[in-house]
């Protein structure tokens, strides 16, 4: 295998790792902010409680 072709190769596979990690961690934040969106906070629940024998 010619070393030019490998390099090139390496370059590639590192990049698309980079793009990766960025697009998780980008993903990773806006499944945070959802997740705190509709979170259930104390007092704002709509279901009635149902007393349990």
């Amino acid at each position: 295998m010619n070393y030019p072709l490998a390099g090139l190769i390496i370059i590639v596979v590192i990049a698309g790792i980079i793009i990766l990690i960025k697009r998780n961690q980008k993903d990773k934040t806006s499944f945070e902010k959802q997740l705190d969106n509709t979170e259930i906070h104390p007092g704002t629940d709509d279901e009635p409680k149902t007393k349990q024998d």
